[in-house]
């Protein structure tokens, strides 16, 4: 957590944080409908993503000017929409990076739902499905919380992390930094991580069962089949969440692995080609998005906040 908000913890000595999650880690409270969130904000978030690339060598990765930019653009949206922020630093490879974490200020009880994104490409290209697409959405989700003006039963935190591309980096410290009583007042974790894939598939992250229900009965009421997030098992900033015991999900639209014919079936598409033909490539810019996937899962990712976090 922000280090002001874990200071006024401290001295607050936290006291509701263990009554209010007894109830709030058996079933999510219930939640007003999440407002739509214009996939025309998603893209032009990404549109910017994509102009600080090319303004700092063509990449924003770990240690270089690219994800800096990143950081500072993500930070500015937030800071100007009340979000008390951090800039957590962490040493990989003898150079420091950062990761973001944005906290909404009003919330009814201590516990708390993370939702999060990586914000670094891998140094090839922009990475704008990878992982532009997931940061983009949370940046518009958080911002409608923001416009919303609700107060969340738990407290709302969202995290921009940096070096997944080299291992989860980011992540791992971010976890590895807290210690017990901010660990268990961690309700769930939402993970989005490439959500705008060309050849999209729309998968769940099939770990927690009330966290996935919340998701495959978003896509089942719009008559979107869902299958398992296998491809991303362990392979995202949720697995350090979920090895300390944090109940997690997310979204996923498929990576380099390749789409069958009974999967282009169900959600269209080109068998025998990979979900994301352009994955840790330099191809992977804004003509690498698949708009109708990239909304969905959107709106999806607003759906699971407001349900989870009580808005």
């Amino acid at each position: 957590m922000p280090r002001t908000l874990r200071a006024l913890c401290a001295t607050l000595a936290c006291v509701a944080v263990t009554t209010a999650l007894t109830g709030a880690r058996s079933a999510p409270p219930t939640a007003a409908a999440a407002p739509d969130i214009p996939v025309a904000e998603v893209l032009d978030h990404l549109d910017e993503l994509q102009a600080i690339a090319a303004a700092n060598g063509g990449n924003r990765a770990h240690g270089r000017p690219g994800y800096t930019a990143s950081l500072a653009y993500v930070e500015a949206q937030l800071r100007a929409a009340g979000y008390v922020t951090e800039r957590q630093p962490f040493d990989y490879g003898g150079t420091i990076g950062y990761n973001l974490l944005a906290e909404w200020p009003d919330a009814r009880t201590d516990a708390v739902l993370m939702a999060g994104a990586h914000l670094d490409s891998v140094g090839a290209g922009a990475g704008i499905n990878d992982n532009g697409s997931g940061s983009a959405a949370l940046l518009a989700t958080a911002l409608a919380v923001a416009e919303s003006g609700t107060a969340p039963e738990q407290t709302l935190r969202f995290a921009w992390w940096g070096a997944e591309e080299l291992g989860l980096i980011g992540s791992r410290a971010y976890v590895d930094d807290l210690n017990d009583l901010e660990l268990a007042a961690i309700t769930g974790y939402l993970n989005v991580d490439m959500i705008g894939s060309p050849n999209a598939g729309y998968f769940v992250y099939d770990d927690d069962p009330t966290i996935e229900t919340v998701f495959t009965d978003w896509f089942d009421a719009r008559g979107i089949p869902t299958a398992p997030a296998t491809e991303a098992d362990g392979r995202s900033d949720h697995a350090p969440f979920a090895a300390a015991g944090v109940p997690v999900g997310g979204l996923f639209t498929g990576a380099g692995s390749v789409k069958t014919t009974a999967q282009a079936v169900v959600w269209g598409g080109t068998a025998g080609r990979p979900f994301d033909p352009c994955y840790h490539r330099a191809c992977d810019s804004t003509t690498n998005i698949n708009a109708t996937a990239l909304d969905r899962n959107a709106d999806a990712l607003a759906h699971g906040v407001w349900e989870l976090a009580g808005l």
